[in-house]
């Protein structure tokens, strides 16, 4: 399986590499946001690790390019901030998951097994046809459709969204989401589904004046579309 690690911090790129071809990964290193791009246009990679601060372009600005034309590799973003608004501008510009500095090697190897493993367990033969309400899911194609109109989501999105509609309604847990998504690495206490569930909420809802995707405080989320 092949990393592309892009990372400035010549110490923590050649870390990073050192750790995971310890565990038998093909690593590629670069330094650059701009060689980074046309790195990812070239060549394809089974997860892709990138800094958020990088020379020539932006991690944030490479990673929302490279959703442009792949939605399907995983992106592990690296930051030296911890606030939520940079988070959630990561997972808006496409990312699957976000560790911020300083990390151990072992967890970042445990998230990048993550992601592949989610990102691989992936049936690219399921063409069935998920209906809730106005809402029309086309999973083969990995299109959302309400109302007549295509939705763009983000892979995460897409998969929180598909696990309330197969939920017929019922009541997931945010700790059930977590698990199902993101597995076992990440901690059931963050505000990540949180995050998601806004985004979910001001692309599948507002614009269609709805409340579909509901929240029972205490228990989780649920789909409503009565």
């Amino acid at each position: 399986m092949s990393i592309l690690v892009i990372e400035d911090d010549i110490t923590l790129n050649k870390n990073i590499k050192t750790a995971l071809s310890a565990e038998n990964f093909i690593v590629e290193s670069i330094f650059d946001g701009l060689l980074a791009e046309r790195m990812l246009k070239k060549d394809n990679f089974d997860c892709v690790i990138m800094d958020v601060n990088l020379p020539g372009k932006t991690g944030f600005d490479l990673c929302r390019n490279f959703r442009n034309f792949n939605t399907k590799t995983p992106v592990l973003m690296l930051t030296a901030f911890s606030e939520l608004d940079d988070k959630i501008k990561g997972f808006e510009c496409g990312a699957d998951d976000y560790l911020t500095k300083p990390f151990l090697m072992r967890e970042l190897i445990l998230r990048v097994n993550a992601l592949i493993k989610r990102s691989r367990n992936h049936n690219p033969k399921e063409n069935t046809q998920i209906i809730a309400g106005d809402i029309i899911i086309n999973q083969s194609a990995k299109k959302v459709i309400r109302q007549g109109q295509e939705i763009s989501l983000t892979p995460r999105e897409y998969q929180i969204l598909i696990k309330l509609c197969k939920s017929s309604g019922e009541i997931i847990s945010k700790g059930e989401l977590m698990k199902e998504i993101w597995g076992k690495t990440m901690d059931a206490n963050t505000n990540t589904i949180e995050v998601y569930i806004s985004f979910l909420r001001n692309k599948l809802d507002k614009p269609f004046n709805k409340n579909s995707i509901r929240t029972k405080i205490g228990y989780g989320y649920y789909l409503n579309v009565e």
